[in-house]
């Protein structure tokens, strides 16, 4: 006859133990980010793109200042050459600057 009768109620989750968990998952994934361990999946394409866009920004930039100060000031192609190389430098520093940086 006792075998029909159902058993004590389970205990109930505790509610401290719930918070433990999630602060500790908190915890655990601000250590990884910290430290570097995972990235977000769609970091290294938008470092990518941010990569392309400072070169070919840099090289556009400075060609079309160059050669529109050339063509003002009549002194083609060498504003063109100068501000052309100082875009392509300038492009590559922020490239280089941006690499050394942690990803969030």
């Amino acid at each position: 006859m006792t075998e029909n009768q159902p058993g004590p109620d389970p205990l109930p989750e505790d509610a401290r133990i719930e918070s433990l968990n999630e602060r500790l998952a908190r915890a655990k994934s601000e250590e990884a980010r910290r430290s570097g361990e995972s990235a977000p999946q769609g970091d290294g394409y938008r470092l990518g793109n941010r990569v392309l866009a400072e070169l070919i920004g840099g090289m556009v930039g400075g060609a079309v200042i160059g050669g529109t100060l050339d063509y003002f000031l009549g002194t083609s192609p060498w504003l063109l050459l100068v501000l052309l190389a100082l875009g392509i430098v300038s492009a590559f520093r922020n490239i280089i600057r941006i690499s050394g940086k942690r990803p969030k």
